[in-house]
């Protein structure tokens, strides 16, 4: 397969392109449309078909999901309808478009796609990728090796899940300084640290493309911190790697080949 449509639905908005397989890239302009809201099943697998619809796709699509993804099962939904959590999303989004579909979680997409495309490339040891936009979404490597679904966005701090400090909808829902908002990300990524000591980590999500106004601004880490190379286009990239290479394991695998 030279080329899968990948989709990444979000929190705010759900996107699509076609991708190269080969040069880890869009192979169109992306589309966008924004998330239903509520974002129950039905109302969110229409606008996947939308999407479907828009690029005449007919082959296998690679879809992600902001929650723990098992077999195609949907184990969370923090950020969506709770009605998702048992949903084989898999089975229904493939039944709604007639096509071959494959789940995997958003952000262990993206870390996916950086890993053999992007920051990630060329790096051992223990790489952690997060992305900051509507929650928190994480992704750790060990030596290339994914360990999937670890929802890092919902460790507690001061209280309250980190996403709810840390993350781009916070900064922008309370109008944050990016100076007081990277304060919140520190100490986020201090906790990080202590708890997983990685090598690299990787900030992705929609804010990545303003990384030189915050990243600067963090202080206090070992770990060397860089902006997603892929930025938000990443989860579609990883999307479309996920297909026809089995669990999330399987997908590094075939990506470290």
């Amino acid at each position: 397969m030279a080329q899968v449509l990948g989709i990444d639905i979000g929190g705010t908005g759900i996107k699509a392109a076609p991708v190269d397989l080969l040069a880890g890239q869009l192979a169109v302009p992306r589309q966008k449309l924004a998330t239903p809201h509520p974002a129950k099943p039905d109302a969110v697998i229409d606008v996947v078909h939308e999407l479907v619809r828009a690029f005449n796709w007919k082959g296998p699509v690679g879809i992600t999901f902001p929650g723990v993804v098992t077999d195609g099962e949907i184990r969370t939904a923090a950020n969506l309808d709770h009605d998702w959590i048992g949903v084989n999303a898999r089975d229904r989004l493939s039944e709604a478009t007639g096509l071959p579909v494959t789940v995997v979680n958003d952000a262990d997409a993206a870390g996916i796609a950086e890993m053999r495309f992007g920051a990630g490339v060329g790096h051992r040891g223990t790489v952690l990728m997060l992305t900051l936009g509507t929650g928190i979404g994480s992704a750790l490597f060990i030596d290339g090796e994914l360990v999937p679904n670890t929802e890092f966005g919902h460790i507690e701090i001061r209280g309250k899940d980190a996403e709810k400090r840390a993350s781009e909808l916070v900064r922008e829902e309370r109008d944050l300084s990016w100076g007081k908002w990277a304060g919140r990300v520190d100490e986020y990524l201090e906790h990080m640290e202590a708890l997983l000591s990685p090598s690299l980590i990787i900030i992705g999500g929609g804010v990545s493309k303003k990384s030189e106004k915050f990243l600067p601004l963090l202080t206090s880490l070992r770990a060397q911190v860089v902006p997603a190379r892929m930025l938000n286009d990443a989860g579609i990239v990883g999307a479309a790697m996920a297909v026809g290479a089995g669990e999330p394991p399987a997908v590094v695998r075939a990506a470290r080949g």
